[in-house]
């Protein structure tokens, strides 16, 4: 199902941008059946925002970009994590266009690099706990989409767990990756899609990196997956 295209006002913040995305996710409003997967680390307060408003059950799913060498904005691929499973997705027709196959060395860096880092913030962030996405609706949320990558090494990762359907929520995209995305998914909800996409940030006004403290701030505290205090 698809999510039409409306002006593009943009975010005040990453929390102002769950409370866009849950509207249309309203039908999913205290389902015990349905888990919120925040990607980490800019799509943790989205779907904590999310999750928040609709009474659900969140956590986060740990995901790298793979940044082109020397162009690290654009990704010729990413990587996912979720418990012991992990997933790669590679963007043949970005590997293709900017020329990379003499560069399969310095990609394999790139990989390497970033599968190591994956590994320590899977265990930083989640500490052992391995969200259960067996047999439920799980929606994906970022901060935005820019060409798919890491929702699509999402995606791949819980296949392995046999979720019931899989919802992809991002406040921002640009029409081509949203309409290459929408068949991988059993719905897209993505309110804004302008057709002069220059990047993510371009929608919000306040966009700050988010830091590994504000990861462990949202899902460690009262209202977290992790919180264990009184």
């Amino acid at each position: 199902m698809t999510e039409r295209n409306a002006p593009c006002p943009p975010y005040a913040d990453r929390d102002a941008a769950a409370a866009a995305l849950a509207e249309p996710l309203r039908f999913l409003a205290g389902d015990p059946a349905a888990v919120v997967l925040g990607l980490a680390r800019g799509g943790v307060p989205v779907a904590a925002g999310i999750a928040g408003r609709l009474s659900l059950a969140w956590d986060a799913l740990v995901v790298r970009k793979l940044g082109v060498p020397g162009h690290p904005e654009v990704a010729f691929g990413a990587l996912a994590a979720h418990g012991g499973a992990r997933a790669a997705y590679h963007s043949d027709a970005v590997r293709a266009g900017l020329g990379l196959r003499a560069g399969r060395r310095a990609l394999r860096v790139v990989e390497e690099q970033e599968a190591a880092e994956l590994d320590r913030r899977q265990r930083d962030y989640l500490a052992g706990r391995i969200p259960d996405v067996t047999g439920r609706t799980v929606v994906l949320a970022d901060d935005g989409l820019a060409t798919g990558a890491t929702l699509r090494a999402a995606l791949a990762v819980l296949s392995t767990s046999d979720p019931a359907r899989c919802i992809a929520a991002v406040p921002v995209g640009p029409p081509s990756a949203c309409a290459d995305l929408e068949p991988a998914v059993d719905r897209l909800v993505c309110p804004c899609r302008p057709e002069d996409f220059r990047a993510v940030g371009a929608a919000y006004e306040s966009f700050d990196q988010v830091s590994d403290d504000e990861v462990h701030r949202l899902l460690d505290g009262p209202g977290g997956p992790g919180f264990t205090g009184g």
